[in-house]
This record gives structure tokens, sequence and C-alpha cells, in this order.
């Protein structure tokens, strides 16, 4: 297979290691996910720019606890005091904001361009919002809010004493929502019979913020009808989690759509074995007979090219 640049197997290797590393850093792997789009881009003025804003905040908190601390002796910034800081700069110096009027422009998707409009979605705002925080010493984490990602922040000392953590909307410009606001927001996405529990506000690993963030946008491309993108993306997904059967069958049809019967057939019927070799939670069977189809119709057109 000719993978472009961008796509080598030493870059996906790359990201895999990068986006699975321990440590917190998303901005690289965010950036390795808009070289699909920008295959020459350099990533360090963007780390550059994420280090000025966080040292900018942190400045500002400094400045903050300081009279904090002479009014009242404490050592710690209140959680909501750092949460009011940050989104000050953000949303209201910065300007950032949620790309309401065209959410579904791939351009949201990617961190450098986010931080060049000042627009994203959700997850890439989140994103914004995690790294400055954590450079300036903010503690933020990402929450995998179903159909809408969301961050959660406690100070250290509220959660010694069992407070419950802030939830944040980075795309409604930082607003702070209640656990009614959370179950709106559920009904939303999900409907009415979604059900609410505080483990949808729990905090989401490095690796399942990076996903979500690919799932956005293989959506996306998908939806643009843009194959070659969502093949690639498929890629990465795959690096990450090379048993999700889903991205198997993905990318083969999606290199069906692109006429590359070899791969298409490779991977749709590795995508049949390894289904019905599933004892529970296997695609049904509708499904795998559609495959099945595909697979037929595969196996003939690959024999006419040899």
């Amino acid at each position: 297979m000719i993978y472009p640049v961008r796509m080598r197997p030493e870059f996906v290797e790359r990201f895999a290691l990068v986006a699975s590393s321990p440590e917190p850093d998303l901005a690289v792997a965010a950036l390795m996910i808009a070289r699909l789009e920008h295959p020459h881009l350099d990533a360090s003025p963007y780390l550059a720019r994420l280090d000025a804003m966080g040292a900018t905040v942190r400045t500002r908190l400094d400045t903050a606890l300081a009279a904090f601390h002479e009014a009242t002796d404490r050592v710690e910034l209140p959680i909501a005091d750092q949460v009011a800081i940050v989104n000050r700069f953000l949303f209201e110096e910065e300007g950032f904001a949620g790309n309401t009027a065209r959410y579904e422009d791939p351009r949201n998707s990617f961190l450098n361009d986010v931080l060049d409009r000042r627009v994203g979605i959700p997850i890439s705002l989140a994103v914004v919002y995690l790294e400055v925080g954590r450079r300036a010493g903010v503690r933020v984490e990402g929450v995998n809010f179903p159909g809408h990602f969301l961050l959660r922040a406690r100070g250290a000392s509220e959660e010694a004493y069992g407070h419950h953590p802030i939830i944040i909307d980075a795309f409604a410009r930082g607003t702070l929502l209640s656990e009614g606001d959370c179950r709106d927001l559920l009904r939303r996405h999900a409907g009415d019979e979604a059900s609410f529990s505080a483990r949808l506000l729990s905090a989401a690993t490095k690796k399942q913020i990076v996903v979500r963030m690919l799932l956005n946008l293989k959506h996306v491309y998908v939806h643009m009808h843009s194959f070659p993108q969502a093949r690639a993306v498929t890629e990465l997904l795959l690096a990450l989690t090379p048993s999700a059967l889903t991205e198997l069958r993905d990318r083969g049809l999606l290199a069906y759509h692109l006429n590359d019967y070899p791969a298409a057939l490779r991977d749709l019927e590795q995508y049949l074995r390894l289904a019905s070799s599933l004892d529970h939670g296997a695609p049904g069977r509708e499904e795998q007979s559609q495959i099945w189809e595909h697979v037929k119709t595969l196996r003939r057109r690959v024999a006419t090219l040899n």
C-alpha cells in the first residue's frame, strides 16, 4: 500500500506512541492529527503559543493567590476563582468560542486552526483549555460526556474535603454546568430515554480524548465524502485500538469506496473472521450478511486484477 507522506507507517507508529504515552500532554498528539490536512505543519510555534498562554494565566493566578492569602491566610486559591481567571483569559480576552455557524468544518478539529481562528468544537476547545490550564497549574480534566465533551476542575484542598468538581463547557465560553444542566444536555444529545449517572462525569484518559477527537473527525470526513481523509483517520484509530472491529470494518468499506479492492477485501475478511469468533457483542446477522456480500463482490473483482 502506498501511503501519503503524513500517513507513512512510521508516522502512524509514532502517533500511537505519543497518544498512548503516560505524559499528560495532549497538544503534540492533536497537532499530529492536524497533519492530515497540514502535512508540513511545524508544531513548534503552536506549542510555544500554548506555553505563553499558560504563563500568562499562571502570572494572574499567582497575583490572585497572593491577595487571597493575605486576606485569608489560605495557601490555595479556590478552584472557582482559578476557573474564572482561565475563562476570562480564554473567552473574553483571547476570544475563543464554539463554532455554531459551521460546526462540521474540519478545521474545528485541528488544534493549529483552532488556535489561529479562535473557534472550534467542544473537544478541540477543551484541549486548548486543558493545555493552558495544565501549563498554569490548574487541575482540569476532560470529561467524555455523551454527545458533548466537557471539562471538570477541582482544587487539591477541595478534593480532600469531598467537594464536587466544577463542570465546564468550553464550547459555551466556559459556562459552569450544574447536575441539572448536565441532565438536560444528555437528553438533548442522547434522547429522553438516556439515564444520567455520575459516572458520565468521570475524568477521561488521554487516550480516550485522542480517540474521541479522531472519531469526531472521521464523522466529518465521511459526511463530506472525503473518503481518503476518513480512511487515514481509521489508520490512526486502529493504531490506538487495534481490536476495534468497527474501525477495521470502516477502513475496509472506505477502501472499497476508493477502489482499493485488495485492501478492502483484506480488512473485510478479517472483520468477518473476528466478528464470528465473538460470543458477545458481535455485530448483528444483518450487518455480517451485508459485509459478506461485499466480500463476495470484492473476491470477484480482485480475481480479475490477477
